[in-house]
């Protein structure tokens, strides 16, 4: 047995578990990117905009993290920057560190829209769009869900028919994040041959996409509706790579596999804020972080949200290496964003009243985990997912 060393590395109360250890430079690089980015272009403003509800300058801002690779990150070619699973993690987590708005932002530009023309559509739909969108030139949306059809989106009702060579969509599509400002629309719909997904520009006679208001959780994000008035479309508008559900669900796999990471990043940005808090706020003639109660949550928070941070790693390594399945990705989204609104809540506390103010980012990142929480797969899909692999019996109907 090889001795001990004799000396060994200072505790590093940001990286208690030394998982940088796991990290390449590149690696390290790439998350310092975006991080300056983030702490430059957004955590000066998110909270007027969020107070506001609404994202300025969104379409700037697209062409920023196009300039720093961060759309489309994972995929090749096309103009895309051909990252690891890994980076673009680290990259989600950075990004929901500022806010869940933005990272909703890129992830359904990148990990849906994006995703699905490079896998499923033809060279000529790769090329038309990819570039632009790799480079925030043209934004994009993804249409799942409907309003009477979230959780089971094999009910949609949105239909394309065929009308000699072309096809002919209509239905709408509800809670779409970017839809306002995309200039290219992924929209699933209903066929004579099953569900096919169409690469939609959303100038065309027919199509709108009224904006969503009055939120109370991602204010600071564009959520809008799709209504699809016998929107006339070309036949090389349907994606040829896939007909059915796996088309969208792959899509829905992906990118919650960035929801994984992403929710670790409002975790720490909310865990960081409660830290400082605790250190500097005196009650009872000492700092209240020198109190056992509020140490042991901050202990507790510690736990689940590295514990987090390493499941992440741990995904995106899988995925790196091809290995990664849909049930592990519903294993770290349940896992993960449920521990990171209780993060954020416990925050809250430590803070008492000054929790709920908008000059800490703790109760902005709790209402948008909230939504979170429920987008792209809720508690209970997630649940029933794990239950049907664990038993081997579907309880979903």
């Amino acid at each position: 047995m090889s001795a001990p060393s004799s000396k060994l590395p200072p505790f590093d109360a940001s990286d208690p578990l030394g998982i940088d250890d796991l990290l390449s430079p590149e690696d390290l690089a790439i998350r310092e990117t975006v991080r300056s980015w983030a702490d430059d272009r957004v955590l000066p403003h998110i909270a007027e905009w969020y107070e506001n509800g609404e994202l300025p300058g969104i379409r700037e801002l697209a062409r920023e993290l196009g300039s720093i690779g961060a759309l489309g990150m994972s995929l090749t070619g096309y103009g895309c920057a051909g990252a690891t699973n890994v980076q673009y993690g680290l990259a989600c987590l950075e990004l929901e560190a500022a806010d869940s708005g933005i990272r909703s932002l890129v992830s359904v530009q990148g990990s849906l829209a994006m995703y699905a023309i490079w896998r499923f559509g033809s060279e000529e739909q790769k090329r038309r769009w990819l570039p632009g969108m790799a480079a925030g030139e043209i934004i994009g949306c993804f249409g799942l869900t409907e309003p009477d059809h979230g959780s089971d989106p094999a009910g949609m009702r949105t239909y394309a028919k065929k009308d000699g060579a072309d096809w002919v969509l209509t239905g709408r599509k509800m809670w779409i994040t970017n839809g306002s400002v995309a200039g290219v629309a992924v929209v699933w719909a209903q066929t004579d041959d099953g569900i096919r997904g169409f690469a939609v520009p959303t100038d065309t006679p027919g199509f709108s996409a009224p904006e969503i208001k009055h939120k109370w959780s991602l204010r600071a994000s564009v959520t809008s509706e799709l209504v699809m008035d016998e929107v006339r479309l070309p036949a090389d508008a349907v994606l040829p790579g896939v007909t059915g559900l796996k088309g969208p669900l792959s899509c829905l796999s992906h990118a919650r596999y960035g929801i994984v990471w992403g929710a670790m990043g409002a975790a720490r940005a909310s865990f960081e804020a409660a830290v400082e808090y605790a250190k500097s706020r005196e009650q009872f003639g000492r700092p209240i972080g020198g109190f056992q109660l509020t140490q042991a949550k901050l202990a507790d928070m510690a736990l689940e949200l590295h514990k987090g941070i390493l499941l992440a790693h741990h995904l995106g390594r899988r995925m790196d290496a091809g290995r990664l399945r849909p049930e592990q990705v519903s294993f770290g989204k349940l896992n993960n964003v449920r521990e990171a609104i209780e993060i954020c809540r416990t925050s809250r506390t430590i803070l008492g009243a000054n929790g709920i103010s908008l000059e800490y980012p703790v109760m902005r990142h709790a209402t948008n985990l909230e939504s979170v929480l429920t987008y792209e797969g809720t508690v209970e899909m997630h649940q029933l997912v794990l239950g049907k692999a664990l038993t081997g019996l579907d309880a979903f109907r």
